[in-house]
């Protein structure tokens, strides 16, 4: 493969090569189900969408498996808030997930496993610790597990720090820890838990702690050694730090490949509920179609900061649209949409260049729009061929893309539908002003539509509009 991608274990971007030729497979840390999807969730499920697809179209067959960790500290005390079980929360937050994904035609995952189907793999991964010295029973006496971190040699490889230099938080509990920067790896059942919520072992009653699930998902699906593992910034320490450690004292070979996207800001501000400011899936789809949304989250290099403040949905509407108005119309001239047998073989050039220059979002969006500005000279000089043949490279990159306008053609909903209806009276009356030779009226119409942005182009077979 021709793909290259920034290893966070490396600190370098690396060629990439799959294990096994031909077939990838990928771990996603997903959700942890305690609360309402945000903005930040739904830019790193697309940029491993906007991976994947890729991926598939250079030929790859791709096993994704993003999870959904249905257990922890924050599932039950919300619960507890809410009234509701643990487990009813969890899977409310979990179909909430799942809408704001499918509205952004992000692809479901090949498994999407809970953490508490996977009880029996993370006790077997905690047993292999511990025979291989790097896991203790609590000195208390009490049910919980740690990982002795200052025992794994190459403990804080993945973000480049060595143990001796981390401080240990002052406010750890250090009840039957040997070290305070050991971590939990199964945690024991708290009083005033719900008896639900604890699983019966020879430690003691308990459940699992956050970073053991992870480790004993991606290789429970993947295999003790797997392609990549993805997730947000914000999870490689101490999340992704502690996996690795936990999995390689255990014996497995883990990820090839660290990938991390970088986080979401709000006004230049970093999101978090402290500040008040945090943008929920649901509003970010209430305030713009879900195409725009789409198109939005995955205009930015995936590793950079993706701010949003006013207008940004303004300027992806505006992107989308010239796109779709450019399909449309071209589609129209030519007679219908073509078909694409192999999308890879009309890429123009640079876009798989910058694809495979570890997915080099801004410079695949501008060939696309260069090749959509393309179209439209050679639709004016009524070059059909070259028409065709833009038509064909933009319908192939935004397959890619997953913005491609006929995919989202059974999205367009009521308003757009109510939109065309009002739109469409306009011009039926202007066609009979003009029919009655009141030419006034006519221009008057056409002028309230271009001052409304929409661009109207009489042609053969009728008039039709489109927004400018």
């Amino acid at each position: 493969m021709s793909l290259s991608l920034f290893d966070s274990r490396a600190q370098a971007v690396r060629a990439f090569e799959p294990i096994v030729a031909g077939k990838v497979g990928i771990y996603l840390c997903g959700p942890t189900v305690q609360g309402l999807p945000h903005v930040g969730h739904l830019r790193s499920a697309l940029v491993y969408d906007q991976l994947r697809r890729w991926l598939t179209y250079s030929g790859q067959e791709v096993t994704l498996v993003r999870n959904v960790t249905d257990i922890d500290d924050k599932v039950l005390e919300n619960a507890k808030k809410t009234g509701e079980q643990w487990w009813a929360l969890a899977y409310r937050f979990e179909l909430a997930f799942n809408q704001a994904y499918a509205a952004l035609q992000i692809q479901p995952p090949t498994y999407e496993p809970r953490a508490t189907a996977a009880i029996p793999e993370m006790l077997d991964l905690i047993e292999r610790l511990i025979a291989a010295g790097y896991a203790y029973q609590a000195e208390d006496g009490s049910a919980d597990v740690y990982f002795a971190a200052s025992k794994w040699s190459k403990y804080g490889e993945l973000t480049n720090q060595k143990i001796d230099d981390m401080a240990p938080d002052a406010e750890v509990d250090l009840r039957g820890k040997r070290d305070p920067r050991d971590f939990a790896l199964w945690k024991a059942h708290k009083a005033g838990d719900p008896d639900s919520a604890a699983w019966n072992t020879r430690f003691g009653a308990g459940r699992p702690g956050w970073h053991i699930e992870c480790s004993a998902m991606s290789t429970k699906y993947l295999g003790s050694q797997f392609d990549i593992h993805g997730g947000g910034l914000d999870l490689r320490f101490p999340h992704h730090e502690n996996e690795l450690a936990q999995s390689s004292a255990a014996g497995d070979a883990f990820a090839n490949y660290w990938l991390h996207n970088g986080l979401v800001n709000v006004s230049g501000q970093k999101m978090s509920k402290s500040l008040g400011n945090s943008i929920f899936a649901a509003d970010l789809l209430a305030a713009a179609r879900p195409i725009v949304v789409r198109y939005y989250l995955g205009s930015a290099h995936y590793r950079s900061v993706l701010d949003y403040h006013e207008g940004v949905l303004d300027e992806a509407e505006a992107a989308v649209s010239r796109i779709e108005t450019f399909v449309e119309k071209a589609s129209r001239r030519l007679g219908s949409a073509p078909e694409l047998s192999n999308v890879r073989e009309v890429l123009p050039a640079a876009f798989i260049k910058a694809m495979d220059d570890d997915l080099a979002m801004p410079a695949a969006l501008a060939t696309l729009h260069d090749e959509v500005r393309a179209g439209n000279s050679a639709f004016d000089a009524s070059d059909d061929r070259a028409l065709a043949s833009a038509l064909k490279a933009v319908l192939a990159m935004t397959s890619v893309l997953g913005i491609n306008p006929l995919d989202w053609a059974d999205a367009s909903g009521a308003n757009d539908q109510a939109l065309d209806s009002l739109i469409q009276a306009l011009i039926d009356e202007r066609k009979a002003a003009r029919a009655n030779k009141d030419f006034a009226r006519s221009d008057a119409i056409r002028n309230q539509l271009q001052a409304a942005g929409i661009t109207l182009e009489d042609a053969a077979d009728g008039t039709h509009w489109s927004v400018n």
